[in-house]
């Protein structure tokens, strides 16, 4: 049984000086690996990435994270990352991590993800230039999670990302804004490849556990939906199946 760790939205701020530490401080008592799912500081400047990096260097178990548009909003990401990775963080933005924990091996696929909605809903790439540079990233996200997922030939198979992939996980959240917290095509990419568990932030007043239509279950860790720091999930080694399901959508013309 492989013990996972896992939160989001901590938000940590330059004055937020040991917040983290206490909050994580005895996450290795209870967990094998942290997972971070974005929004890891409240405006992505160098500045503030230190004073995260300080609280995290000393976790004594792996550290995986995904940036949020938090953490992107101050256009300085390369030095964000490479802050992060100074002080042992695994930093994934469209990459795939390998860990092997007590002889079990874990394959993590990372992206931040972006928003566009979800069926019935969905922004398409149909009309306007901007539209389809809205969804961009959002397509390009989906199309990396689809091929990392299916290469992943591991005893665990986790998609990290800070956009929901499905709208169960939003609900509590004002529905005019589920275009901006996640996209049906990250949860169809999820369920094209198949994994064991979907980790998410970004809706603070979402709901903490829902599925994909083909069973992926996924999880909101936004620190707030969770009301505690970091939650704990065991997960069994699966080797799951390598036969890719088919994912039956309606089309209507």
């Amino acid at each position: 049984m492989v013990r996972i760790a896992t939160a989001g939205d901590i938000h940590c701020g330059s004055h937020d000086t040991t917040r983290i530490r206490e909050q994580f401080a005895h996450v290795h008592e209870e967990a094998d690996l942290l997972l971070l799912a974005g929004d890891l500081t409240n405006h992505g400047t160098p500045e503030e990435m230190r004073v995260l990096a300080n609280q995290l260097r000393d976790i004594p178990i792996p550290v995986v994270a995904v940036f949020g548009n938090h953490d992107v909003h101050a256009e300085q990401e390369a030095e964000a990352r490479r802050i992060l990775e100074d002080a042992g963080v695994i930093v994934l933005e469209q990459e795939v991590a390998h860990l092997e924990i007590d002889g079990v091996s874990v394959g993590i696929a990372g992206a931040k993800g972006f928003g566009g909605g979800f069926r019935g809903a969905c922004a398409s790439t149909f009309g306007e230039r901007e539209m389809r540079l809205f969804l961009a990233p959002t397509l390009e996200a989906a199309d990396f999670f689809s091929s990392a997922l299916r290469s992943l030939d591991t005893d665990l198979c986790i998609a990290l990302m800070h956009y929901a992939p499905i709208p169960d996980t939003l609900l509590g959240e004002r529905w005019e804004l589920f275009p901006f917290l996640g996209a049906q095509q990250l949860g169809d990419a999820l369920d094209a490849a198949g994994c064991d568990l979907a980790l998410h932030g970004h809706a603070h007043r979402g709901t903490e556990k829902g599925t994909t239509p083909m069973g992926v279950p996924v999880r909101n860790v936004a620190q707030a939906v969770l009301g505690a720091p970091y939650r704990v999930i065991p997960m069994a080694p699966s080797r799951r199946s390598r036969r890719i399901p088919t994912l039956q959508i309606p089309v209507s013309i």
